[in-house]
């Protein structure tokens, strides 16, 4: 039977991943990756995850099964920084799990919507591609829209236009920040339009939170989710450790649900853990209990917050950088100062995406999309170069 399978495609990343491995050139790019990586070039363990890993080894007395619901110290420390630390839980509404990574936090919270009813979800693109294939994966149809327009600018309009044509049976999937591929973010006064709208319809909105704290800042990055909570009765919440935390390998992340009332939330979850259960039976424990020590403890938190805000300046000064040089050939390079997190598309062809890997040896995506990450203040002339002389 297992002869009628059929081939699968590669996946693009791990392909680029290998030839850029290949390449002998001692001057090659790597922009294709989705890791932080410092000016010179590493993706280091947070000293702070490295303090709580030691703390770990010494305090833990048991490796015995957590359930489905993982490391719940780990999900309720985590809430006040998601949610706010006035009310996090927002008055009972709000519980959670923990997940391993975002991804297995999306595929849940899909999962559920699919139980709940919903049919359809509203996806801004471009995208992660991982949201179009975990719902094709569920059998939940994907209507797209614009997320920005050609200016690189927010495209209100075809959100309006989607929201407009909305109703039972439908979730829309939002970007709490840093929005990947394209590192263009709703400002607060779109998010309060966002949040307005969103009131106004019956749609579920499903918030992905991937990397809260690499935009503006954690309170800051995490305006629009908090905006859009206050204004809707029920709504799913995907978040993810691994980039904030640089715990990539280990899949740290949690899902939270929140109910238009409290009493709801037990037949939600159980919904939730069983699927859980079904999927993978419990999340990894070691990440996420490095996260609950680091939040537990106010040294390390300050230590994770002050590694993490390195990291945002880096990339912010990775991005002035970019912005400073203006026009690189036909691609104009000062919209990348205002745009956030690890990732922008540089609006070039397939073919010049080829030429730059070919030509010199600047790996990324076949969409344009590159990890600002990966550049550094010795290689960024370099880029600024190629892009120029590939689009003159």
């Amino acid at each position: 039977m297992l002869t009628n399978l059929q081939q699968q495609p590669a996946d693009a990343l791990l392909a680029l991943i290998k030839l850029h491995n290949a390449d002998p050139r001692a001057d090659k790019i790597d922009l294709g990756v989705g890791v932080y990586r410092t000016g010179e070039g590493d993706t280091p363990v947070f000293g702070a995850i490295k303090a709580a890993e030691r703390k770990l080894v010494e305090e833990q007395d048991s490796k015995a099964y957590l359930g489905p619901e993982g490391d719940m110290g780990f999900v309720e420390a985590l809430m006040p920084y998601v949610f706010g630390k006035e009310s996090p839980d927002m008055g009972g509404r709000i519980e959670g799990m923990q997940t391993p990574g975002g991804t297995g936090s999306l595929r849940i919270a899909l999962a559920v919507a699919k139980r709940a009813g919903i049919r359809r979800v509203i996806v801004g693109v471009p995208s992660w591609p991982n949201h179009a294939q975990i719902c094709a994966d569920l059998g939940l149809d994907v209507v797209e829209f614009n997320h920005a327009t050609q200016a690189g600018h927010t495209d209100m309009d075809a959100l309006r236009g989607a929201l407009a044509n909305v109703g039972e049976g439908d979730a829309i999937l939002l970007h709490g920040c840093c929005h990947n591929p394209t590192g263009i973010d709703y400002s607060h006064a779109e998010w309060d339009e966002i949040a307005q709208l969103l009131s106004q319809t019956k749609v579920l909105p499903i918030l992905d939170l991937a990397y809260q704290g690499l935009g503006n800042g954690m309170e800051e990055d995490a305006y629009g989710l908090r905006r859009v909570l206050v204004a809707v009765p029920e709504a799913l919440i995907s978040y993810s450790c691994d980039k904030n935390f640089g715990l990539y390998r280990d899949r740290v992340g949690a899902l939270y649900v929140m109910a238009a009332a409290g009493e709801d939330l037990p037949r939600m979850m159980s919904n939730a853990h069983s699927l859980a259960r079904a999927n993978w039976s419990q999340p990894p424990d070691h990440g996420a209990a490095a996260v609950r020590l680091i939040l537990e403890d106010e040294g390390l938190t300050a230590q994770w917050l002050d590694e993490l805000d390195q990291m945002r300046d880096r990339m912010r000064q990775v991005r002035a950088t970019l912005a400073a040089a203006g026009k690189a050939g036909a691609v104009d390079l000062t919209a990348f100062g205002g745009q956030n997190g690890l990732f922008s598309i540089v609006p070039i062809s397939k073919e010049q995406v080829l030429e730059m890997r070919e030509k010199h040896g600047i790996y990324m995506a076949g969409s344009g999309r590159i990890n600002v990450a990966g550049l550094t203040m010795g290689n960024i002339d370099k880029f600024v170069a190629a892009v120029a002389e590939v689009t003159a």
